[in-house]
């Protein structure tokens, strides 16, 4: 994943989209407030809110993602599938720290609070919209 402007959309200025199915095939979607490059083959999503999300995940794994660059407005779907779901560690605390950031752009320190991280395994990369060009 060499491509700048996407990698540009993991910054956590805009917050992406996570869409989830449940058991019962009833689709959910939530906004998320970051999603996190880990490596070429994996993602890292902010746990705060969603807990039917993450039941969702918990019964069927994969999982897609809307990531969008705040400066050319290009968006791009992620489909995933779960690999683990991470509760401290390294990982937690560089997350949990940008989430911090996040949230006092918003003044809602007392509000985004890291869960957990839900680290999925990239399947495709779609890109949905090319953005505004100058």
């Amino acid at each position: 994943m060499s491509n700048t402007e996407l990698l540009g959309a993991f910054q956590g200025i805009l917050p992406g989209v996570i869409t989830t199915v449940s058991k019962e095939n009833i689709p959910n979607v939530s906004y998320i407030s970051q999603v996190h490059y880990i490596d070429e083959e994996r993602l890292g999503i902010s746990w705060q809110f969603f807990n039917k999300t993450y039941h969702n995940i918990q019964d069927n794994p994969h999982f897609s993602v809307v990531v969008t660059n705040p400066v050319t407005f290009s968006m791009w779907k992620i489909d995933l599938k779960l690999v683990e779901i991470i509760k401290d560690g390294d990982l937690f605390d560089e997350m949990d720290l940008a989430l911090e950031a996040i949230a006092s752009m918003y003044r809602a320190e007392d509000i985004f609070k890291l869960k957990a991280v839900v680290v999925g395994k990239i399947i495709s990369i779609e890109k949905q919209f090319d953005g505004f060009k100058s």
